[in-house]
């Protein structure tokens, strides 16, 4: 519940609560619990308010903020698992109510959930629309039966019509299974068997080579011993950094590096050579967490803190500068829910705005045929081609250059679209949004 309340007035993120209630937290089944309750509750916000509300003479958004969260938790308990009796929901749910000093909504919060526990199979919410149906109610059946915000499944509609939308609405509700990636990759196939052994259901990820997958509920049986050479990262994050294709004999800035995943695959990918990778970031938090990533990594690279939005500390002297920009997040909504609510269209240009800058000022760090990796994971197009256009209009010394993933990339050429762009979307390949765009400097003729 203070989860919940601490996202609702703005002023933090589903990670850092949760990193914050781990320190509370030693059991690891109250930690998993603590994530599918949170979690799950704010992947389903929208459909929950809608059963709430045929169940309440009150709207849900006038109700006090700590009994519409004890509500909201307690009818995901009674509508989406099965291990926790519903009696037992609504009992916690009353005994929590009461424990804030709500005495006066326990009836309240009580009737409500029972009344939800006996209506639970016959509450009316929007049903799939058929093939003729009006958009209305395809936006409808998008916000409120697989509870996502009206502006953004408008702009997947519009994009890439009702059943890409749908399916993509359908993937963020799922809970994610874990990537993880082991120092070299041909590691892999021992760590695996390993993991087995534990009772981990570990198996190869689909796309990147040496990546592994796992149940998300099968990390808490990942002997503590393994924890430390094992590295939690997003399959399509893994891709952006191996498309960013840093060679051993390159000089690379990752100049927005925290949380250091792709810093640690750019540094494996150079080892050998004569080349030097410098990592970066602006706040001095995120450089903390860089640097503990990367000693944890074993790679030893110098981190530096910068703003990439102004000119860079550098003459043009990279061969290869890696932008993965701080964006809107919108492409992450299975990992990160509370971001589809955080967010709104507003948004977008203040986040382009900062991209653009951040392209230009990399640009003059840049030597004569080098390559600038623009990505975000970010799912709309404001903060990625549009960014990318403007970067190339007012920069006539680059071109796009087609992106290429490598062969550490099943099927690589599947997510590069026609004019090079490299766009992994959840409806149709499985993972996280995420895009990526190179840019050549022109050698001087």
């Amino acid at each position: 519940m203070r989860v919940l309340l601490a996202l609702e007035q703005g002023r933090t993120t589903l990670s850092a609560e949760l990193e914050r209630a781990r320190r509370q937290t030693t059991d690891e089944r109250d930690r998993a619990l603590v994530l599918e309750l949170t979690a799950g509750t704010l992947r389903w916000r929208n459909e929950l308010d809608a059963a709430l509300a045929a169940c309440s003479r009150r709207g849900i958004a006038d109700l006090n903020a700590q009994v519409r969260a004890v509500l909201r938790l307690g009818a995901y308990q009674i509508r989406h698992l099965d291990r926790i009796p519903s009696h037992a929901a609504v009992h916690e749910s009353v005994e929590l109510v009461r424990g804030l000093g709500q005495t006066r909504a326990t009836g309240f919060v009580n009737a409500v959930l029972r009344s939800l526990v006996r209506k639970k199979n016959s509450i009316a919410l929007p049903q799939r629309p058929g093939p003729d149906a009006s958009r209305s109610s395809q936006v409808r059946y998008l916000t409120i039966s697989l509870s996502h915000p009206e502006w953004l499944v408008a702009r997947w509609l519009d994009r890439y019509g009702f059943d890409a939308a749908a399916r993509w609405c359908e993937f963020n509700n799922a809970a994610p299974d874990l990537t993880l990636r082991v120092g070299p990759a041909d590691e892999a196939e021992a760590t695996m068997a390993e993991l087995r052994l534990a009772g981990v259901e570990a198996s190869p990820a689909r796309w990147v080579r040496g990546a592994i997958r796992v149940p998300a509920g099968d990390w808490s049986r990942v002997p503590h011993d393994m924890r430390g050479r094992l590295f939690i990262q997003d399959e399509a994050s893994q891709i952006v950094a191996l498309t960013a294709a840093a060679a051993p004999n390159e000089r690379v800035l990752d100049a927005c590096a925290a949380p250091g995943g792709k810093t640690v695959i750019m540094a494996h990918r150079m080892t050998g050579g004569t080349g030097r990778l410098i990592a970066a970031d602006h706040r001095p938090s995120r450089v903390r967490v860089l640097t503990a990533a990367l000693a944890r990594a074993h790679v030893t690279v110098p981190v530096v803190q910068l703003d990439a939005t102004q000119p860079l500390p550098f003459g043009p002297v990279f061969d290869r500068i890696l932008i993965d920009a701080p964006c809107s997040g919108l492409g992450t909504v299975r990992r990160d829910p509370d971001v589809k609510w955080r967010r709104s269209a507003d948004d977008q240009p203040g986040f382009a705005a900062g991209q653009t800058l951040m392209l230009a000022a990399a640009a003059g760090a840049l030597g004569p045929g080098g390559t600038l990796v623009y990505a975000t994971c970010s799912s709309e197009p404001e903060e990625n081609e549009q960014v990318v256009d403007q970067f190339l209009a007012s920069h006539p010394d680059f071109a796009l250059v087609r992106a290429n993933p490598g062969a550490s990339v099943h099927r690589g050429s599947d997510l590069v679209d026609d004019r090079g762009l490299l766009r992994t979307l959840p409806f149709r390949d499985g993972l996280d949004a995420y895009f990526c765009a190179l840019l050549v400097r022109r050698r001087a003729a």
